[in-house]
């Protein structure tokens, strides 16, 4: 297998067409990430404040993630008017996915922001969209990362299905691997998956340790 390997990744070709797919992926998998937060986070916003639409938010958020990524992508070119081997078919989908994903984070942390902050917040003048933005979420910042950090391995994993379809990505490797009967391939994407997905994790980490100073704060420090 060794040998196969190396062989494989000796082609200049193969070289070029695998840091094709690499970038490709990151692009599928992060920017449905980014447009994930931005639906997430209004929509968390409106079912923190208002407790009568948290029920049907959440349920209809958990409803829509139990579809199967490779109905989505099918269904989604019929919906939006796209080809269907257009990659913005898996980004709309991604999308949806990491805003289901992400609602319940978003509303736990705003949750979790201490009533006296917001009061005092509120006493100084803050509206209400001013303090989500200056206020409540630089306070949920640390429980908002570990659901991004959730999202974003399962982007990063979600990404290879859209290979199926015909789409861009590591997936494509896979496919190649299946359709020639060549390992070499699908080990390259595997590997390739997961440290890409180590890599954004960890990326995400030291984000939220730069966002949140106070946290590094000691213990003695803080008393």
């Amino acid at each position: 297998m060794w040998d196969d390997l190396a062989r494989y990744l000796s082609s200049a070709n193969n070289r070029e067409f695998i840091g094709s797919q690499l970038v490709e992926h990151v692009y599928l998998s992060l920017t449905p990430l980014l447009f994930g937060i931005a639906v997430a986070i209004p929509v968390g916003w409106v079912a923190h404040r208002f407790r009568r639409v948290r029920v049907v938010l959440l349920t209809s958020a958990s409803i829509l993630y139990t579809v199967p990524s490779l109905a989505l992508f099918v269904v989604i070119p019929g919906i939006i008017g796209t080809l269907v081997l257009d990659s913005v078919n898996v980004v709309v989908a991604l999308t949806l996915y990491t805003s289901a994903l992400l609602l319940r984070p978003v509303i736990d942390a705003l949750d979790a922001v201490p009533d006296h902050v917001t009061a005092a917040a509120t006493a100084m003048g803050y509206r209400p969209a001013r303090r989500l933005l200056a206020v409540d979420l630089p306070l949920a910042v640390p429980v908002l990362a570990a659901g991004l950090r959730v999202g974003a391995v399962s982007n990063i994993s979600l990404v290879s299905v859209g290979a199926l379809i015909g789409t861009g990505g590591l997936g494509v490797l896979f496919t190649e691997g299946f359709r020639t009967r060549y390992l070499a391939p699908i080990v390259v994407g595997i590997v390739l998956t997961l440290l890409l997905a180590l890599v954004v994790d960890l990326s995400l980490v030291a984000l939220r340790r730069w966002l949140t100073p106070w946290e590094r704060v000691a213990p003695e420090a803080r008393s």
